[in-house]
């Protein structure tokens, strides 16, 4: 089955929600394609409390109000979509799932991106058993029990946090002697009781028997070796790209974000990328909704330029 649109986007998070509500009122035929369903990462997030008009939402309420505006404007989803190819140098672009063709003058990546793994032993023997990317998703699962999260920035110290609702205690790892938090992040995690940070240090091996039970710690300072006794241990140490499909067909960075300019514009004519997947200075719904707009505004430019040279 083939379908033809003027533009598709790849990824149906804020930054693809965003864009399919600009694509579509500017007047072309516009869809989402998901691998998953949609509403991308912010849809496990408890609460935001830093996007413009809301003092706090939920992330999944958030994503379905972003959904809701799609659907306004007549934006088709197709989520749950196992993709097997992505040619976006060909003319026309051509995505192929296992259930259709689809082809479009321009396609908008809005893959966002995923948790970088620690990359020790044990770690992914225990996924599923101890070792969690989402404090929202498994978080109620360690009731009084004692956890760890690994990393020092603002997801890691507010997941941290988040977990204090469940854990008797949470252990706050971090290869530096501060924070890379917000101010204000820190300071409330610091007047957390239930928190203990260690610092300057790294986790070497995550062990344990049928569950994780011990990690291995590593002071960056002494090179003295410890174990720590956890029931779970969380990794929030940074992300990567979701490029799988077409990762080399444009220009990206060493860690595969893909480079575009102010306009979103790839290496590649109709091509755009918007939120987490490309080299952006901040990644954050705000930030990934805007560059959806601007993305998809260009993408509406490039399909009528298109259309006056058939003319």
């Amino acid at each position: 089955m083939i379908k033809e649109f003027d533009t598709v986007i790849l990824g149906g998070g804020p930054a693809g929600f965003a864009a399919g509500m600009y694509a579509s009122r500017g007047a072309i035929s516009t869809a989402i394609i998901d691998v998953n369903i949609l509403g991308g990462q912010p849809s496990n997030y408890l609460e935001l409390e830093n996007y413009p008009g809301f003092s706090a939402i939920g992330g999944f309420e958030l994503m379905e109000k972003f959904e809701e505006h799609a659907d306004k404007f007549g934006v088709e989803k197709f989520p749950m979509q196992e993709i097997e190819s992505i040619d976006l140098v060909s003319i026309p672009k051509i995505i192929k799932t296992t259930e259709a063709e689809f082809r479009a003058k321009t396609v908008i990546i809005a893959t966002g991106a995923k948790p970088m793994k620690l990359n020790v032993p044990g770690e992914l023997e225990y996924v599923g058993r101890g070792v969690s990317y989402c404090a929202v998703c498994d978080g109620a699962f360690y009731k009084d029990k004692v956890v760890a999260v690994v990393g020092g920035g603002n997801s890691a110290v507010e997941e941290a946090m988040y977990l204090t609702k469940f854990a008797s205690k949470v252990y706050l790892i971090h290869r530096r002697n501060e924070l890379r938090a917000d101010k204000i992040v820190q300071e409330r995690a610091f007047k957390n009781e239930k928190m203990e940070f260690v610092w300057d240090s790294v986790v070497r091996e995550i062990k344990g028997e049928n569950c994780v039970t011990t990690l291995l710690i590593e002071n960056v300072k002494s090179a003295e070796l410890s174990e720590l006794s956890v029931d779970g241990v969380f990794p929030y140490i940074g992300i990567l790209p979701n490029v799988d499909g077409f990762n080399g067909q444009l220009e990206q960075d060493s860690k595969g974000f893909i480079v575009t300019d102010e306009t979103m514009k790839t290496s590649i004519d109709g091509v755009y990328a918007v939120g987490d997947v490309r080299v952006t200075p901040l990644r954050q719904v705000v930030t990934a909704a805007s560059d959806g707009a601007i993305g998809a505004v260009y993408a509406v430019r490039y399909v009528e330029s298109m259309e006056e040279v058939t003319v």
